[in-house]
């Protein structure tokens, strides 16, 4: 404890500053556009179709049943 007529000496300052510990990076956010790359059921390959051609006997087995036989 300290007399009540003493005066308190302040502590001693340094000269330089202490150095600041470097922030961490924040993550960026990357806003891509979603269509610009293609999807794999953009593909005939991402539907089953492994040959990637389709012909005419395709086309006829994909005809809905309300477009009728010709």
């Amino acid at each position: 404890m300290t007399s009540p007529g003493a005066q308190q000496q302040p502590e001693p300052r340094s000269a330089e500053p202490a150095p600041r510990p470097e922030p961490a990076p924040r993550p960026r956010l990357v806003f891509k556009d979603p269509f610009e790359q293609q999807t794999s059921d953009d593909t005939d390959r991402g539907w089953g179709d492994a040959s990637g051609e389709r012909g005419l006997d395709w086309y006829r087995s994909q005809r809905p049943p309300h477009h009728g036989e010709k």
